[in-house]
């Protein structure tokens, strides 16, 4: 069956699937011509998609309903799909093998300018006590660092390929050691990696706007093609929250470029910092949508009902919390961020460096543990999970069983894996088999 024929003989049926009543031959395996990195068009075969959910007697979830399908990919995107009944196709076939399809993972927090990965093992080097120590630290290591951070971030990128990321946002140093050295070799590395991963860059002063007089390289950095500008800990840090957070408001401002903070500090110094925030951007109309706080630990250390409110203030204005699910002492409020309609996205911080030696690159494994975290057990539960690791909250299924992932017309951007559903995903965190970014094959074992 060619192109024409397969798109001729399906026809639109509920909830965008596409179905036809016509028996098909068996796809043969000698006739089977490979799906490459480079192949454009091609039918994705016996792929496992998520249909609704079965609920028991008293109207709960407990279980998945999946079938097979064909889908016809086509330049990047999903053209049309259909039940598999073992159609044989003249053009490429990649056979699912009836594993189950879900969407691309994304990472919305990592640094992959300054990793210790490529290296052989070692663990972190005995750290500071304090950020401003972690500063010292990096104004030593971080010249060595960079003299191979581009090949570095390439080998990065293609673990995270290996993990089902195709989307990262990536922190980069914006600093007086680093210079713009930092960014220039992450785009460099980017560029090369630019049909296996989609970014966005994050201007980060990692050793403070103001404790090292980083306004100027910042607004240097904002006209390279970043998009958003940092922060950091604007009082433990910086020494003057209002003017640190200012001059990153201002930057931001002035380049129409996002904000994404790193905001470590505790209740203490951090609750203030926020408020000061939210006041920000909502007398700033650009900003609102546009400014994330990463970690934001202040927020886990408040009582219920004061995370509840500030979360509708947060939800108001339009400011997103990125997590890396830190566990420990320190919980994050996240079941109240999807509570209050929070823009929440996670990220793996990092894979090794100076600050960390657990970061695995496998954002379906952050999904797990968040669920471990706040013991999303049940079928339900754990497919709402998924949406920790895919961000925008986008899963195969609505909270009311609504299939609406894929359907014809979206980015051919996927993952194969050997589950039965997204909720054993999550739960099993099983080898991705296959990953696919805008319909090129970028990992398959």
């Amino acid at each position: 069956m060619n192109r024409k024929e397969f798109l001729h003989l399906t026809t639109a049926g509920a909830g965008g699937f596409f179905i036809s009543g016509t028996k098909w031959a068996n796809v043969k395996d000698d006739e089977v011509k490979t799906v490459t990195a480079d192949t454009k068009e091609f039918v994705l075969v016996n792929a496992r998609l998520e249909e609704g959910f079965i609920y028991n007697d008293n109207g709960q979830v407990k279980a998945t309903q999946t079938g097979l399908y064909d889908l016809y990919i086509n330049e990047g995107k999903i053209v049309a799909l259909k039940p598999a009944l073992g159609a044989t196709y003249d053009g490429a076939i990649f056979d699912a093998k009836g594993k189950l399809v879900l969407p691309g993972l994304r990472d919305m927090h990592i640094h992959i300018d300054k990793t210790f990965y490529g290296e052989s093992w070692h663990a972190e080097p005995i750290r500071g006590k304090t950020v401003k120590d972690m500063i010292d630290l990096e104004r030593r290591i971080l010249p060595d660092l960079l003299l191979h951070s581009t090949a570095k971030a390439e080998q990065a990128i293609e673990l995270m390929n290996q993990k089902g990321t195709y989307f990262a946002r990536c922190q980069t140093n914006i600093e007086p050691t680093s210079g713009l050295k930092s960014l220039e070799n992450l785009q460099k590395a980017l560029a090369n990696k630019k049909d296996f991963m989609q970014a966005e860059i994050v201007a980060f002063p990692q050793h403070g706007i103001l404790y090292s007089d980083s306004e100027g390289i910042l607004r240097e950095a904002a006209q390279m093609g970043v998009d958003y500008i940092g922060g950091l800990d604007p009082t433990t840090v910086d020494g003057d929250m209002k003017k640190s957070l200012d001059v990153m408001f201002q930057i931001a401002l002035d380049y129409n470029k996002g904000v994404d903070i790193h905001l470590h500090e505790g209740k203490a110094t951090g609750l203030a910092a926020i408020e000061y925030m939210i006041a920000t951007v909502r007398a700033n109309k650009p900003l609102q949508g546009k400014t994330f706080i990463s970690h934001g630990f202040a927020l886990g250390q408040l009582e219920t009902k004061d995370a509840e409110a500030l979360s509708d203030q947060l939800a108001e204005v339009g400011i997103g919390v990125i997590s890396t699910v830190p566990i420990g002492k320190l919980n994050m409020p996240i079941p109240t961020f999807y509570k209050h309609n929070v823009s929440l996205m996670t990220g793996t911080d990092s894979i090794i460096d100076h600050w960390s030696p657990f970061g695995s690159c496998d954002m379906l494994e952050k999904a797990k543990l968040t669920a471990e975290l706040y013991g999303w057990r049940d079928e339900f539960t754990l497919s709402r999970a998924l949406q920790i690791a895919t961000k925008d909250q986008l899963t195969p299924l609505t909270a009311e069983g609504k299939q609406v992932w894929p359907l014809p017309g979206q980015e051919a951007t996927f993952i194969v894996v050997d589950a039965s559903c997204s909720a054993e995903a999550v739960a099993r965190t099983p080898k991705r088999e296959a990953v696919f970014n805008r319909g090129k094959l970028v990992h398959s074992v």
